[in-house]
């Protein structure tokens, strides 16, 4: 991994180059910028944006000065003709308590909105943990693989040397050479199941440089913050949760503004007005009044209910959040001793497969056997892989999710 020259290459700024990769991952940095580059993430920037609007909307009010006038031409018999006008202005004014709700939705508009905010950023940095992990393991069954062509071959051509020499039979060669075939298979695949992961962790994060080869798998372990304390965090961090209780809090505060909205606003105005060609003239106030029925209620109902609404959704999510907290945490543990296990099998797979080896070498045990024990080896390997990045996946999503990696 040259990440110090994609570092540079990336971000052409020389602080960036001092910084190491954290394991198998990538350094933040270069994650960070990723993440801000996500168009999810800049779509929900752009809603903060909206709701400081909203919010700048919610606290003027949408009562504005109405001007109203007419211009006619009057004539009276005998008399003449006369210019008369009438012109009102007018303004409807908020009533007491309306003003301080609508100021305090707008706000809470906003935290909602930055709330959804980190939260897209924290969805894109767990699909960028999951592709990443997904190019990381294919790496690792990709050289898994490799190692076992290599093996292969070497069978293939000793065995060939020895049929050549009369000291095996051509069964023997047929199946070294049958066990190469299936491993060059096996090698494609995974080279297929590599480069398609490439593909699609450059395709969904093209602001993220990649070295030319997926870095090796870290072997997890217990994190130092400790799982108790990451379980924690989530819940205490989780701007799911936060969007759910300013939701809540805004549909409460909107319901109590629509019961105030059952009175309406009152509107005053100044009247000014020439007859009779300006021989009468005069001003006065205007008032208006409307008188609220049936639909107000109706309304004030509706926003009751999506009160009571959004204040069970928020139950929920909190629930959600912290079973899944709990759930990650408690799986991190199994997955744990999971790769533990099958390290050690690896171990025992190997051992057998040497053993069986020298054995063949010696005419102690027949090609088959050997072949079966390589097998089983190679399979264990396999197996170890995905355990280890089974939890690996696992400690970066509750890092990710208790914002102590990636998401401040």
């Amino acid at each position: 991994m040259k990440w110090a020259g994609l570092l540079l290459v990336a971000a052409s700024m020389p602080a960036l180059a001092q910084t190491a990769p954290a394991g198998d991952l990538p350094p933040p940095e270069l994650v960070n910028r990723a993440l801000d580059a996500q168009p999810g993430v800049q779509a929900a920037e752009a809603r903060v944006d909206a709701a400081r609007a909203e919010g700048d909307a919610l606290r003027r009010g949408d009562h504005e000065i109405m001007a109203q006038g007419t211009l006619s031409r009057r004539r009276v018999d005998g008399d003449g003709d006369y210019t008369e006008y009438d012109t009102t202005i007018s303004r409807a004014f908020r009533l007491p308590g309306k003003a301080r709700l609508d100021r305090r939705a707008g706000e809470l508009g906003v935290d909602v909105a930055r709330n959804n905010m980190e939260d897209a950023r924290h969805q894109a940095a767990l699909t960028l943990a999951t592709l990443w992990y997904d190019w990381l393991t294919a790496g690792e069954l990709y050289r898994n693989a490799g190692a076992l062509v290599a093996n292969q071959r070497e069978l293939s051509r000793t065995t060939r040397r020895r049929v050549d020499l009369r000291d095996a039979a051509q069964l023997d060669l047929d199946q070294a050479e049958a066990a190469l075939a299936m491993a060059e298979a096996q090698q494609a695949d995974a080279a297929a199941q590599r480069d398609r992961a490439r593909a699609l962790l450059a395709a969904r994060f093209p602001d993220l440089p990649l070295p030319p080869e997926p870095p090796r798998l870290a072997d997890p372990a217990l994190p130092g913050e400790g799982l108790e304390r990451l379980q924690t965090l989530i819940v205490e961090r989780s701007h799911e949760i936060g969007a759910a209780v300013g939701t809540a809090e805004r549909q409460a505060v909107l319901a109590r503004r629509a019961r105030r909205d059952r009175f309406a606003d009152p509107s005053l105005g100044l009247r000014l007005f020439s007859e009779r060609g300006g021989q009468e003239q005069g001003a006065g106030l205007f008032a208006s009044l409307p008188l609220g029925g049936g639909h107000r209620r109706a309304l004030a109902d509706q926003a009751a209910a999506e009160a009571g609404a959004a204040e069970a959704e928020r139950l929920s999510v909190e629930r959600l959040v912290a079973g899944n907290a709990a759930a990650d945490a408690a799986e991190f543990r199994s997955r744990l001793l999971a790769w533990e296990a099958s390290r050690a099998a690896v171990r025992r797979a190997e051992a057998s497969a040497a053993l069986s080896g020298r054995g063949q070498q010696l005419g102690a045990i027949d090609l088959a056997d050997r072949l079966y024990a390589e097998r089983q080896a190679n399979e264990a390997r396999a197996d170890e892989i995905a355990a280890r990045a089974a939890a690996a996946r696992l400690l970066l999503k509750l890092r990710i999710d208790a914002h102590v990696l990636w998401i401040d």
